[in-house]
């Protein structure tokens, strides 16, 4: 006897359904998955098997083969157990599936038949409720709010593989789960105050231009000067995140597995600082299994890399491509998946490799040592780091006094309305902020009056800008007249842009 069941399978950060056909005949007792099924869903044969036991169903003593289709595409993950249960069941006509509508069904099976919750829910119910709006999902009772935030599908929430059963004949209905309103949900997690950074005001300035329009930046100084500091700060001065990038955030959280029943969504904008040792893969994403890297999960957030020349330089290299494009794609020979890498890149470094050059305090380093530290940044990653920030020692005035400076609240203030002047700029490209303009927008947004002209044109010689540093300055320049809400880039925007990308020169003399 043959029976189907819906299913989907996780490609990149989107889904992809999946029917799962199990045929039941006569020969000598064997059960075979055969569709490009990975190890883990090899194994289910006796997770699925122990499973309908332990539920009070007879796992059937025939040949059993189950194939997952369409057969061209690499499956991997649990959640395939539950679909193969049911489906084996209705092959052996202990259920009796509903005709009617499509039923889609997600779950890892533990051996006593209950369901344990798997990644990547969201991505799923995403594209269910894109491709199959109004179908019911069956998913584990702990994934229930990861499901349910998507409007246009039923979420059905189990515990265990009889519960599923019962509501498939309609002999036991379960409740379906009320829709989620994520606007209601607030972010909770305590940010730490930029009051608390006494003195480098400075740097405070260029981190909120930086915030304001999403900018990266790169910060140079002695040890201790509080560059660590600042930058776990950083999101804090960040606006609200929207529903979109919400669901777009825990939607790469999902997938990678790093989600649970204490925070099944992601309110707060994600702060990453991988460890320098850390591989390709895991920064850019990969493996052998694809799995998003910390790029995409810095996703709306910060990527924060501290001691940037100690990284692999591998690794630093291949950040190029996904600072210009705002996706990087991990290719393997069965498929190619496209993730998402939208962030905010803060980076801090040393000016030499005992850290000392240029403050009170004396140098050690010679200066071959120096040259090959500050080597290890290329020009061409140096060049899509919009601010290049010198965050120098800080003073014993500055640590004693009363004034706090900016605090957290004050720069917020001026970057949710320098943004709400992006939001209305780009209203035909929602999301696009300042430093994702591409030529077009450059040209239309970022005109400069005769005097501003002159300036750049004397710092585009004097400075040996290329290009991009010359796009990347007008794009600075927009955000910093966007703080002061001027329509037009004055020379005083522009000189200040200008001023945050010229501590290359001074250190690398490119």
């Amino acid at each position: 006897m043959l029976a189907s069941v819906n299913t989907l399978v996780i490609a990149g950060v989107d889904a992809l359904p999946v029917k799962v056909e199990c045929d039941i005949h006569s020969g000598l007792p064997a059960f075979d998955v055969v569709g490009l099924a990975s190890t883990a869903i090899k194994e289910a044969r006796e997770r699925v098997r122990a499973a309908i036991k332990n539920a009070g169903y007879k796992f059937p003593n025939q040949r059993l083969t189950v194939n997952l289709a369409p057969a061209d595409i690499r499956k991997e993950g649990s959640h395939f157990d539950l679909a193969i249960a049911v489906g084996i069941l209705a092959a052996s006509g202990q259920l009796d599936l509903p005709c009617s509508e499509p039923v889609f069904l997600a779950g890892e099976l533990s051996l006593d038949g209950s369901l344990r919750p798997v990644p990547g829910i969201l991505p799923m119910s995403l594209s269910l409720a894109k491709e199959v709006p109004g179908t019911a999902f069956v998913v584990p009772d702990s994934n229930k709010v990861e499901a349910a935030v998507v409007d246009g599908i039923t979420v059905i929430a189990a515990g265990d593989l009889k519960q599923v059963c019962a509501h498939l004949e309609g002999t036991a209905l379960i409740a379906a789960t009320p829709p989620i309103d994520i606007d209601v949900l607030h972010a909770s997690r305590f940010c730490p105050d930029f009051e608390e950074v006494r003195g480098q005001e400075s740097a405070k300035r260029a981190l909120l231009t930086a915030a304001a329009g999403m900018h990266n930046v790169l910060m140079i100084g002695p040890p201790g000067g509080g560059k660590t500091m600042l930058a776990r700060r950083f999101p804090a001065i960040m606006p609200p995140m929207s529903r979109e990038e919400i669901l777009d955030t825990t939607r790469i959280y999902s997938v990678a597995g790093l989600l649970s029943t204490d925070q099944p969504l992601i309110l707060n904008r994600p702060f990453r600082s991988p460890h320098k040792n850390a591989s390709a893969a895991s920064i850019i994403g990969g493996g052998k299994v694809p799995r998003p890297g910390e790029i995409s999960l810095a996703l709306n957030g910060v990527l924060f890399l501290d001691e940037l020349p100690e990284f692999n330089r591998d690794v630093l290299e291949a950040l190029r491509q996904p600072l210009e494009d705002r996706t990087v794609t991990v290719a393997r020979a069965q498929a190619t998946y496209t993730y998402p890498a939208r962030f905010c890149l803060i980076a801090s470094m040393n000016p030499c490799l005992c850290g000392l050059l240029g403050s009170d305090r004396e140098c050690h380093c010679t200066p071959l040592q120096v040259q090959r530290y500050l080597s290890r940044i290329s020009g061409p990653l140096l060049d899509r780091m919009d601010i290049h920030l010198e965050v120098p020692q800080v003073q014993y005035e500055d640590l004693t006094g009363l004034s706090p400076g900016l605090t957290t609240a004050e720069m917020k203030v001026a970057i949710v309305a320098a943004r709400d002047v992006q939001a209305r700029r780009f209203r035909d490209h929602p999301g696009m902020l300042n430093a994702t303009m591409g030529s077009r927008e450059i040209k239309a947004y970022c005109r400069l009056g005769d005097e501003a002209d002159r300036m750049l044109k004397m710092a585009f010689k004097h400075l040996h800008m290329s290009a991009r540093a010359y796009d990347r300055v007008l794009k600075l320049a927009r955000t910093i007249a966007d703080l002061e809400q001027s329509q037009a880039i004055k020379p005083h925007h522009l000189a200040e842009a200008i001023q945050y990308r010229s501590l290359d020169r001074k250190y690398w003399n490119h």
